[in-house]
């Protein structure tokens, strides 16, 4: 495989940043999403307690235990789903750093290869 040349690399890794910059993004789009699921679901929850509220004590409070099973439930993936987001931003981002410390080393390689053909100067 040939070797790309410096523009080409930072070009690579500029449209790697880019498709990073935009899981924050994302990130915030689901929170709000579940935001609002949670609320749809407490406005739902609150509903079916109303109707319920002829019905025994006993069915009563399995629905309450089912309802927060659910909730509770909600939560743990919506805190899954997170920290899953977070772990591939922070892969993104490791990913990122090792490709500007590879450019920076080799721009440093070349400018020393560089200093070596010239003639040094008289102080």
């Amino acid at each position: 495989m040939a070797e790309r040349n410096l523009t080409e690399r930072a070009e690579i890794l500029e449209q790697e940043v880019q498709s990073l910059e935009t899981l924050p993004a994302r990130f915030g789009e689901l929170e709000v999403q579940i935001l609002q699921l949670r609320q749809e679901m407490r406005s739902e929850f609150s509903a079916v307690r109303q109707e319920t509220g002829a019905i025994g004590t006993g069915i009563r409070d399995e629905l309450r235990t089912e309802i927060r099973t659910l909730d509770e439930a909600l939560r743990t993936d919506s805190r899954a789903v997170a920290e899953g987001l977070r772990a591939e931003i922070r892969a993104g981002d490791e990913e990122t750093r090792l490709q500007m410390r590879i450019l920076h080393e080799e721009v440093i390689a070349r400018i020393a290869a560089l200093q070596e053909g010239r003639p040094r100067r008289r102080k």
